[in-house]
């Protein structure tokens, strides 16, 4: 979009009511209503690397339904991030659900040709497998990347059953193959049994810093996003969201919950606590309806993309009118 082009925002729910209508993020316009965008929003409905409970492929279009409430004025980062630049939705990537490898491969050459257009990605998952094409497609873009992975899980595994992309080795196979700046990467909110102790000195070895979700509770949001900047620095970032970073009472739908994690609230602060980021693309995973009741998960994983895309906005505003 160019300086004098004013961005198309959401349908004004003074004049149609939230709940009629296409459910698209944040009621913005589709993808191809506007050409192009500098933020596009799109799902992965794909859930075939899951270990436990199944159904995040359902989860992009249940994000979306949560996010009908979201209102252009985001009073947090005291921005209105749908008229900053344009946002909008670029449907979902349709991948093969049988395949894994195949899907990957797909995922990867949809998020080429997305970023090859100047936008960001906002990505609605879908497991967390989906994490590994989306990182290769951005660090082709901009090198090897800064990485906060907001997760209960270390997702740092080698194999399950023998495979090698699952939900549970992304970030593994990132570091493998050199994708990752191992300067600065960070898991946040993990917790639970692990299946070793081995698992931390692995995760340790690759270049992952560790922030828990007591660490979280002990010290503050405020002073947990001022550790992460400081590990960031200037690198070009991607912030990847698993929503079982949350405790089961805030996202009860998704499909390896553990106890005492994150609450909502935690999470946003945090966020936007990382405003001043680099933050180049981003994804929500992990979201499954079918465990979710009253749209809790749901409604915390919209809320999530909207600071994550109002972060974007603003850094591309700042960019075009420097």
């Amino acid at each position: 979009m160019s300086s004098n082009e004013t961005p198309r925002g959401p349908v004004d729910s003074s004049r149609i009511p939230r709940y009629a209508g296409p459910a698209t993020f944040a009621r913005l316009p589709r993808l191809d209503e506007v050409g192009t965008a500098d933020v596009a929003v799109v799902g992965v409905p794909f859930d075939s690397g899951v270990s436990y409970r199944p159904g995040a492929r359902f989860g992009g279009n249940a994000i979306r339904e949560a996010s009908r409430l979201l209102r252009p004025y985001n009073p947090a980062q005291d921005a209105s991030p749908f008229a900053l630049a344009q946002v909008a939705d670029g449907g979902d990537i349709a991948v093969n659900p049988f395949n894994i490898n195949e899907a990957v491969d797909t995922i990867e050459a949809a998020a080429d040709d997305l970023l090859g257009t100047g936008a960001r990605l906002m990505t609605l998952g879908g497991d967390h497998t989906i994490a590994l094409p989306l990182l290769r497609s951005v660090a082709k873009k901009h090198g090897p990347v800064a990485l906060l992975h907001f997760d209960a899980h270390l997702d740092t595994w080698d194999t399950y059953f023998g495979a090698e992309y699952t939900h549970g080795t992304p970030f593994r196979r990132a570091v493998e193959e050199g994708i990752l700046d191992t300067e600065a990467l960070s898991h946040v909110g993990t917790r639970g049994p692990l299946y070793g102790k081995q698992d931390l000195t692995d995760d340790e070895k690759m270049g992952f810093g560790i922030v828990t979700s007591a660490d979280i509770y002990r010290r503050g949001a405020d002073e947990v996003a001022d550790q992460l900047r400081q590990r960031i620095g200037d690198r070009p970032l991607y912030i990847s969201i698993d929503i079982d970073c949350l405790d089961p009472a805030h996202a009860p739908g998704t499909g390896t919950p553990e106890a005492g994690g994150m609450t909502s609230r935690e999470l946003l602060e945090i966020l936007r606590g990382l405003a001043s980021c680099n933050l180049v693309s981003a994804d929500v995973v992990e979201v499954a309806p079918a465990y979710d009741h009253a749209e809790i998960t749901s409604v915390a994983a919209s809320h999530t993309a909207y600071e994550l895309t109002t972060i974007m906005s603003r850094q591309i505003a700042a960019a075009r009118n420097a």
